[in-house]
């Protein structure tokens, strides 16, 4: 180094002979900067060029990276802080070759130039997490592990580190003593940091035990959340409601708080219909042999009535039942049949899972008349087409309950009452 800086001193006397102001070191110094700075800034737009030459080709060769704009940019961002940070270690390098050893400038660019590497290091590590956040949004097919959560913990965490190590660059001591410090203050760090560390548990659990992923149905009553989970992050779950709000949940509630996941519905596919309809009680009665004639000619309870008449009759005649009372033998309902036709159209209709349970059950009876529940589920999980197959076979229903002789109970209303006063 020493010849080095001679040589060049003879060279500037050389050059400009005796008329050369200043100390010579001073201006062999100058030189030095400039061309430090000069090779910085060259590599910098070399390697910014290389970058967009390199995404050029391919998002030219591959359609798959095409439009993707965002993962581009973070790809364009990421070149140009690594293009930083290496900048920051070539100038150290070089100051250290052309500058001698105990001159005040070289510690000078040597502080300066360790901050600037740690810095823009960070940086990048950032932007390659968000570069792999970027290509997990866009799978079609997201996975059950809280991705966001785990690499804002590892933001977290390099943050931390980052800033232990510029301190003690700057102080000139060992990580390991600042670390050893940090013991006394456990306890204010676990306070200031209690929601992310809760969020980072909660997370872990969540998908160990795969109980919530993006694009779940969730159902919280106690949040106000109902929709579909848009963001698990480290410290908040993002829940677009179907009225299309945003709540926000702490990811810690998720594990100490019960909620619903409609998940299952969706891999199951098949959505349940859970629905009664109120007979009113005074239209129940006995079946005639005229209105078992009428409705034996329906094709859903033709084998049914025949079936059940003939061991009706053979019962009775084996027990000797004196059928003109009412009350002795058996005899078919009006709304036990109605109960029979809706499992046989049930069974018969092409939006109904046939794999799974069906049900057409009578509840207790209440005030408002006969509950007769249909317990059924539909081919379709889509929320659209569920609704219209629940109010098309609830159409039929009420329609077909006059042929059974039967009415749906109904609550006087005002206008009920007014014609009976009138009466």
């Amino acid at each position: 180094m020493t010849e080095t800086r001679a040589q060049i001193r003879e060279f500037l006397l050389g050059w400009f002979g005796q008329n050369l102001p200043g100390n010579v070191f001073f201006w062999y110094d100058m030189l030095v900067i400039v061309w430090i700075a000069t090779f910085a800034i060259a590599l910098h737009f070399i390697i910014r060029g290389a970058a967009k030459h390199f995404l050029k080709d391919t998002c030219n060769n591959n359609d798959t990276l095409e439009g993707q704009n965002l993962t581009i940019k973070l790809i364009q961002r990421l070149a140009r802080r690594l293009s930083f940070a290496l900048q920051g270690a070539l100038v150290v390098i070089q100051a250290k070759l052309w500058i001698a050893e105990g001159v005040w400038f070289l510690h000078v660019v040597e502080v300066v130039t360790d901050q600037w590497i740690i810095l823009f290091a960070l940086l990048s590590l950032f932007t390659f997490l968000d570069i792999l956040q970027s290509i997990s949004d866009r799978r079609e097919t997201r996975g059950h592990f809280p991705l966001r959560g785990l690499l804002q913990t590892v933001k977290l965490v390099a943050s931390i580190l980052t800033t232990i190590l510029a301190v003690s660059l700057l102080m000139d001591k060992s990580p390991l003593i600042l670390l050893s410090g940090l013991g006394a203050l456990s306890a204010v760090l676990l306070l200031v940091f209690k929601d992310p560390i809760l969020g980072l548990v909660a997370g872990i659990q969540l998908s160990a035990n795969n109980m919530l992923a993006v694009g779940d149905w969730l159902e919280m009553p106690k949040y106000g959340a109902d929709g579909d989970v848009v963001d698990i992050a480290l410290t908040t779950v993002k829940v677009r409601n179907w009225d299309k709000t945003i709540t926000t949940i702490p990811t810690y509630a998720l594990i100490s708080d019960s909620f619903k996941n409609w998940r299952g519905m969706s891999e199951a596919g098949g959505r349940r219909i859970k629905r009664s309809i109120h007979v009113e009680m005074s239209s129940v009665c006995f079946l005639s042999k005229e209105q078992l004639g009428e409705l034996k000619k329906a094709q859903l309870l033709s084998d049914y009535i025949a079936s059940t008449i003939t061991e009706i009759e053979k019962e009775n005649i084996d027990k000797k039942a004196d059928m003109t009372v009412i009350q002795n033998g058996r005899r078919m309902t009006n709304v036990g049949t109605f109960r029979k036709y809706l499992v046989s159209y049930l069974k018969n209709h092409p939006k109904i899972h046939q794999g799974m349970t069906l049900i057409v059950r009578q509840l207790e009876p209440t005030t408002f008349g006969l509950p007769i529940e249909i317990y059924a589920f539909t081919n379709t999980t889509s929320w659209n087409a569920y609704e219209d197959i629940q109010s098309d076979i609830f159409d039929h229903i009420i329609a077909v309950l006059p042929a059974f002789s039967l009415r749906v109970h109904e609550s006087p209303t005002g206008n009920d009452i007014r014609l009976l006063a009138k009466h």
